[in-house]
């Protein structure tokens, strides 16, 4: 188990993690979300042991995780971090990248838990393509393999998916996140993406000014926002008689006390996402049809 406690870290004294305290189980998927600047990376490198505490503790089962002032060489062989920069060997293949940290001793095993790993990150076809060659998606994909390859207990992700692009990001992030839980590998993720989170996590962690405002399931914080910025994470939300009401809980009926006026359409796919004035304030809703612009509707919330 991760054990964080009370753990803060100030850059050149401007304080960037506050009494920080948490902990993951083994196998446990925890996504850390917040604005940029929040500190979200800086605590993953925390947890590396990159950089050394202000005050507080990190514990993985009875190894205290420390920083380089106790350490000559950062990080421990149980786990793995992969930041947004890859540290890879651009000049050798795929696969050589892959199997860099893998035993010459079993070849034939080596090269079949290469050949499992580049079918995790959809890279199967291009085995001994140089690293060089590669475009930056597939070069984190590359990183993403490495960092597994040996099993570590715990991973550390930063942004794992940024540089992939729509098109192999869904799959990917599916095969990669199913394989972390069949091989009960702790995965500690930091993310703007709601798609990191929600179907994968099973907590979240919410930063702001530096703190822990938030920390529970993505199914009780989806549903029960306590402020607006855990909501503008999940969806297009506003704030109605100071409640928070997400776009999906508006309904377009007959008569209802929210009268509008259409100022936008954007076409979603499946639906379309309505921007209105209310009461000279800005309101987002989903309407199954098109609405032109200035025509006026009434809404209802709903739950």
């Amino acid at each position: 188990m991760l054990q964080v406690k009370n753990i803060s870290f100030s850059y050149n004294q401007t304080p960037v993690l506050k009494d920080i305290s948490f902990s993951a189980k083994q196998g446990e998927h925890i996504s850390i979300i917040g604005e940029s600047g929040s500190g979200k990376s800086t605590l993953l490198k925390v947890l590396y042991g990159e950089y050394d505490l202000n005050k507080g503790t990190i514990f993985w089962d009875d190894k205290e995780i420390l920083g380089p002032k106790f350490n000559l060489v950062i990080g421990y062989d149980f786990m793995k971090y992969v930041a947004q920069e890859f540290d890879l060997m651009p000049f050798v293949s795929v696969e050589e990248n892959i199997g860099k940290f893998l035993s010459n001793f079993f070849p034939e095993e080596k090269q079949l838990r290469v050949a499992e790993l580049l079918d995790v990150v959809e890279l199967t076809d291009f085995a001994k393509t140089k690293v060089k060659t590669l475009s930056g998606g597939q070069k984190q994909r590359v990183a993403l393999a490495r960092a597994i390859a040996k099993q570590p207990e715990i991973i550390l992700l930063d942004e794992p998916f940024s540089h992939i692009d729509n098109f192999k990001k869904q799959s990917l992030r599916r095969s990669l996140f199913k394989y972390l839980k069949e091989k009960n590998i702790t995965c500690i993720v930091a993310t703007h993406d709601k798609n990191d989170v929600l179907g994968y996590a099973d907590n979240i962690l919410v930063l702001n000014h530096s703190k822990i405002v938030a920390n529970s399931s993505p199914e009780q914080l989806f549903n029960n926002p306590k402020t607006p910025l855990i909501a503008s994470f999940f969806e297009e939300f506003n704030m109605i008689n100071h409640q928070i009401v997400y776009a999906h809980q508006l309904k377009v009926i007959e008569d209802s006390s929210i009268k509008v006026r259409v100022k936008n359409s954007y076409f979603k796919g499946h639906n379309y996402l309505i921007e209105a004035d209310f009461n000279g304030e800005s309101i987002f809703f989903y309407s199954k049809e098109n609405i032109s612009i200035d025509n006026k509707v009434c809404l209802q919330i709903i739950t």
